[in-house]
């Protein structure tokens, strides 16, 4: 009985021997992954000084490097190598000279003799230069037409393009062009997209070493949140260079306004006898014409209604008076009853 308890000792040392190392493994294995991925965002946090260059590709052999294999080691950081090739690619792409990238847009109203002609030709030079006709419209207000047309112009072919419109003119009217120099930020969202092209890399490297579905997710959620963000990036940088490479021009082709023509004042004239002659004719003439007028309407209108009027005239006399002689008679035939 007394040996039982000496027996139970060592088993339960092992027990809690076995118990501590599984915590410890446990332990390890998750603070492991949440370092890999604590490390993975450096890349996207680089100071905005340090992103002066670099292009859409340059974390595409980051891709390879971090990827894992069987000679990176179980115990190698993933992720930490794959950053350090993709800082030195933004960093060598720093160096290199930016392209001058300058968005250009304006208005130009012009006078010309013939409309259709004008912006028929225009639209050729614009054509024959690279570009083409983004937008147009026609509006007609009393004597005066317009049209106004919109070019998407090349760069390279700006000042030239611009030219000849001014030849189509007969007179240019108004003039007003504005350039926004973006090569700045063109390198700017370059660098930015490599570094979360080296994000991505680097989290691919994680998907597939990740043995828990937990760290799976996380990483899923954090891959699908970078390729969004290069995404819109990708899309702003193209939408700068569009502009940057085709710039934008409004032209409004008018006809020449019409003068008013003004009345010309009739000179004064002085006394003339044949003219008091032919005014007073004139009122003699519309007083006849006048009483003729009333002559006819009395004969056709007024001669029935006079004769109406006198027959009813009649007839209420007529009643009058029988109305009389009843009353008459009547006061004589009240004493004798």
């Amino acid at each position: 009985m007394d040996d039982a308890p000496d027996r139970r000792g060592p088993l339960v040392v092992a027990g809690l021997t076995a118990g501590a190392a599984l915590l410890v493994g446990l332990l390890f294995m998750g603070g492991s992954t949440a370092r890999i991925l604590s490390t993975v965002g450096s890349s996207v946090n680089t100071p905005t000084g340090a992103r002066t260059g670099g292009s859409a590709g340059d974390g595409s052999r980051s891709a390879g490097d971090g990827s894992g294999g069987p000679e990176s080691g179980a115990d190698e950081v993933p992720g930490s190598r794959s950053d350090a090739d993709a800082g030195g690619q933004v960093a060598d792409a720093a160096g290199a000279a930016p392209t001058l990238l300058i968005v250009r847009t304006g208005t130009l109203t012009v006078q010309v003799a013939d409309l259709d002609a004008a912006v028929r030709d225009g639209d050729a030079a614009v054509i024959r230069a690279g570009g083409y006709v983004s937008g147009s419209s026609r509006a007609a207000d009393g004597g005066s037409q317009s049209a106004v047309v919109t070019y998407r112009i090349p760069s390279a072919a700006w000042v030239a393009t611009l030219g000849a419109l001014h030849g189509l003119a007969s007179k240019v009217v108004s003039e007003e062009i504005k350039t926004d120099e973006v090569s700045a930020q063109v390198v700017d969202l370059t660098a930015r997209i490599a570094n979360l092209r080296a994000t991505e890399a680097a989290l691919q490297a994680i998907m597939a070493r990740a043995a828990r579905i937990s760290d799976v997710l996380d990483v899923q959620e954090q891959l699908t949140a970078t390729r969004g963000d290069i995404e819109r990036l990708v899309a702003d940088r193209a939408h700068l260079e569009d502009r940057a490479a085709y710039g934008s021009l409004a032209v409004t082709y008018r006809l020449p306004v019409l003068p008013t023509p003004t009345a010309t004042p009739l000179p004064a004239k002085g006394w003339d006898p044949g003219d008091d002659v032919a005014r007073a004719s004139g009122k003699l003439v519309r007083i006849g014409q006048t009483t003729t007028s009333i002559g006819i309407w009395l004969a056709i209108v007024g001669l029935p209604v006079a004769i109406g009027g006198l027959v009813v005239l009649a007839g209420a006399w007529q009643v009058y008076r029988l109305g009389r002689w009843l009353v008459r008679r009547r006061e004589a035939m009240l004493p004798e009853a």
